[in-house]
């Protein structure tokens, strides 16, 4: 079988989801579900009957400092640059660099305070993408901190990331989902 072509997720609903192969052995990804579409690209190669996945470069973080400042008010606050109400309510942060328990949700404005405390840096997490969480180092002497989301948020990096070739397409794990036996038939 010709590797180069379109591969499609299968039985799946609900969602669509593939690889185009192309014949210089780079590759492009893509997965859309409802409103969500994310994306990667790199180079793909076959040893025997696995194909390997690589993306050129890392992508930029998914979210950028765009300001910071020292404010007299007795809270940290953390603020999202923008005025989308969804990606807002959809954006998590913690001042602990992302341990489990510290993130709270930004509200509809895309704001939200925390109690003082020492911090080194902010983690901010974008609910459709849990991949790309960023930590950001931060002047640990301000209280009032403003990000901006990186359309990069929603690109995929892949890194070894594997398929095994059959007599109709690929098999294996998918870049974003949780399970083992995806198929993608060609």
């Amino acid at each position: 079988m010709e590797l180069a072509g379109e591969y499609f997720l299968q039985g799946v609903r609900e969602m669509a989801s593939g690889f185009l192969l192309k014949e210089d052995n780079t590759f492009q990804f893509f997965f859309s579900y409802g409103a969500l579409d994310r994306h990667g690209s790199g180079r793909w190669e076959a040893k025997n009957d696995v194909l390997f996945f690589n993306s050129n470069a890392v992508p930029a973080d998914g979210f950028a400092l765009v300001d910071s400042s020292k404010e007299d008010h007795p809270f940290i606050s953390v603020q999202l640059e923008g005025n989308d109400p969804m990606t807002n309510a959809y954006t998590h942060v913690s001042l602990q660099e992302g341990a489990e328990g510290s993130w709270q949700n930004m509200n509809q404005r895309g704001e939200v305070q925390f109690p003082p405390q020492e911090l080194s840096g902010i983690a901010l997490l974008f609910e459709f993408c849990p991949d790309r969480k960023t930590i950001i180092p931060v002047n640990a002497a301000h209280n009032s901190f403003t990000f901006r989301i990186n359309p990069s948020v929603a690109e995929v990096y892949f890194q070894n990331f594997s398929l095994i070739r059959t007599p109709d397409g690929l098999i294996g794990r998918h870049p974003l989902m949780e399970g083992e036996q995806f198929v993608y038939a060609k």
